[in-house]
């Protein structure tokens, strides 16, 4: 079993930056992949991101690519998200979410942390 702890969330204005980063515990870091959810108010959790567990193979969604970027440091057991240029639509809880492959679909994950909020302002 893997707990998950989200921190760097925030409040910050539009084009600004924030990285996110969700520390593991319990079983090996790099025996899972790692992905990055998030869930903005009155809406589903939506697939923000993954990285594989050794290779660092990555996906983004569409709607943030070219400005989040995912990566992970097995030696720190911690996962990344660097987010720029940030916009209003990208307010939420973002979750890190642990699982044996790297997929964009809650259900390949088994472990998820708690959640970080991030609010982006006008």
């Amino acid at each position: 079993q893997v707990q998950l702890v989200e921190s760097g969330g925030g409040l910050v204005q539009a084009g600004g930056s924030l990285r996110l980063s969700c520390a593991a515990s319990g079983r090996t870091f790099d025996s899972y992949a790692m992905g990055w959810f998030r869930q903005a108010p009155g809406k589903e959790r939506e697939f923000v991101a993954f990285i594989s567990r050794s290779y660092g193979i990555t996906s983004h969604a569409d709607s943030v690519k070219g400005r989040f970027t995912i990566s992970r440091d097995n030696a720190k057991n911690t996962e990344y998200l660097q987010m720029n240029s940030l916009e209003p639509e990208d307010t939420g809880v973002y979750y890190c979410a642990a699982g044996q492959r790297p997929v964009a679909g809650e259900k390949g994950y088994d472990y998820w942390g708690q959640g970080t909020q991030v609010t982006v302002s006008s």
